[in-house]
């Protein structure tokens, strides 16, 4: 068994991965009929619950500020509460004033679930958590709710890189988060296979995975680690930019370098295809788009028949780890069908796709290092890399020889589900109740191009004691993205 454990810094990342679990629960068959091709042991775990039972939950730990939890609350009907409802007074002989908050409303989504009836279909305005459309199970040792800071207090604002650091240690000095929140994760697995972390990473969740990355980095030396780095996409005032554009500078600078997989995601791009109808004042129509190609591009670790995966994320020498995530989402048989080349002799990169989460541009002609393709639906299937019965080593050799872009390429026929937790009107309609998607992760010279313009951006706003390092560390990852330096041939001279 190959496991990947998740981690959920913030509630950007927790509608995100919410959709994420959604669409894992979505892949279990229960009839004995047929089986799924997934491979559901891959990020969930077994346990048992409070009557002696099974249980099966996402390996997963979920860090959310004071009030971001909504309605989820960390004992459930498999986990029941154990501990005295009320606490004892302890010492205390005096009279009590016990103060407490108005308790949530339950979604009628929620309800619903609970229930066992038809799901009301969820809008915009009903959906005020990310626990409002959750339609899966956690064990109570995967909520951990930060108390020291509340969701969207105006006092205490949690956007400063700096401050979701500090809280990172004094939290750490206090319990050793490791030892508390995460070991007992990865205690349970046979054989960890990677680490995978939705963040933000333009507030102060950069900060606080930033320090986490670096225990975990000294934990677990060389595991695959990666880390979906998700920022605001929408406009805003101009003192709040310049905030936000130094915590992204900071964040790349500290996470990119200990990562092996690191994408930035852009919530949401400006450039979206006229097929798509998406409220762009809603974290949950946003995070449902952005979801359908993360779980698309990760399919692969999860699929029974694939092996490459990882290898096909390093390239030809690892060193591209930034990569740019795109994707399209295909409309069946009305022209927006987009498959990957056929044959590996022949086959390129894809550059035209309809979303760009990354940097939301054109290429302009960049140079690319590595892609990895994957796509599902029930298009023909493509004769693709990962079939071919060749050593992976050899295919690779083979296109470095002949100066081509390393390429991996992945099909299922396996296309994403449309779920009742998802905007209904967002996606194209199809009759199969799936679309087809295509999806990419690619390493370019275009990033190479954003560093520069960010590294900008440091020097002006970036403190004097801060702003050497840290213009020197992009200075330095730049390089790795600028043509012809990483591969030390000179193939780009030839």
């Amino acid at each position: 068994m190959h496991e990947i454990v998740t981690l959920q810094m913030g509630q950007r990342a927790n509608y995100l991965a919410t959709h994420f679990w959604n669409l894992q629960e979505s892949y279990f068959t229960y009839d004995g009929t047929e089986q799924s091709p997934v491979d559901h042991d891959v990020h969930f775990r077994a346990g048992v619950g409070a009557d002696g039972s099974e249980t099966y939950t996402p390996r997963t730990l979920i860090y959310d500020l004071k009030g971001g939890f909504g309605t989820l609350r960390r004992y459930n009907a498999l986990y029941e509460l154990s501990e005295d409802s009320t606490a004892g007074q302890g010492l205390w002989d005096g009279k009590e004033i016990v103060q407490t908050q108005a308790p949530i409303t339950q979604s009628e989504y929620q309800k619903s679930l609970d229930l066992g009836t038809p799901a009301p279909r969820l809008t915009s305005g009903s959906v005020r958590y990310w626990s409002d459309y959750n339609r899966v199970f956690y064990h109570p040792k995967s909520i951990v709710q930060l108390n020291e800071y509340e969701l969207n207090s105006q006092t205490m604002p949690f956007e400063d890189w700096n401050v979701g650091e500090e809280l990172f240690h004094n939290l750490d000095k206090e319990h050793d988060l490791l030892d508390r929140d995460l070991r007992p994760l990865i205690e349970e697995c046979d054989h960890l296979r990677a680490l995978q972390l939705f963040s933000g990473s333009d507030d102060a969740w950069g900060g606080f995975t930033a320090q986490y990355m670096e225990r975990l980095r000294d934990e677990f030396g060389k595991k695959s680690i990666w880390v979906w780095a998700i920022e605001d996409g929408a406009r805003t005032q101009r003192h709040h930019q310049f905030k936000k554009d130094t915590n992204k500078a900071r964040s790349l600078y500290s996470i990119s370098p200990q990562a092996s997989l690191y994408v930035p995601i852009i919530d949401l791009p400006h450039k979206l295809p006229g097929y798509l109808e998406v409220d762009r004042q809603s974290e949950w129509q946003k995070t449902a788009l952005i979801a359908s190609a993360i779980e698309t591009v990760t399919l692969p670790s999860r699929l029974k028949p694939y092996q490459h995966f990882e290898a096909s994320l390093a390239g030809e020498d690892g060193t591209h780890t930034i990569f740019e995530l795109q994707s399209s989402i295909n409309k069946v048989n009305d022209g927006h069908t987009k498959e990957p080349s056929n044959e590996e002799d022949a086959a390129e990169p894809e550059i035209e796709f309809d979303i760009d989460f990354t940097y939301d541009g054109e290429y302009k002609g960049a140079h690319i290092f590595n892609q990895v393709q994957v796509s599902r639906g029930d298009e023909a299937e493509s004769a693709s890399e990962s079939a071919d019965p060749r050593d992976i080593g050899h295919l690779r050799r083979l296109r470095l020889h002949n100066s081509k872009a390393m390429l991996q390429s992945f099909h299922t026929s396996l296309g994403m589900p449309i779920l009742d937790s998802f905007p209904h009107t967002m996606f194209p309609t199809s009759n199969t109740g799936s679309l087809n998607v295509f999806t990419a992760l690619t390493a370019s010279t275009r990033t190479a191009q954003k560093i520069k313009a960010i590294s900008a951006t440091a020097a002006r706003l970036v403190s004097v004691d801060e702003r050497e390092a840290i213009v020197n560390g992009l200075g330095e990852i730049r390089e790795f993205y600028e043509t012809g330096w990483s591969s030390g041939s000179d193939d780009e001279d030839e």
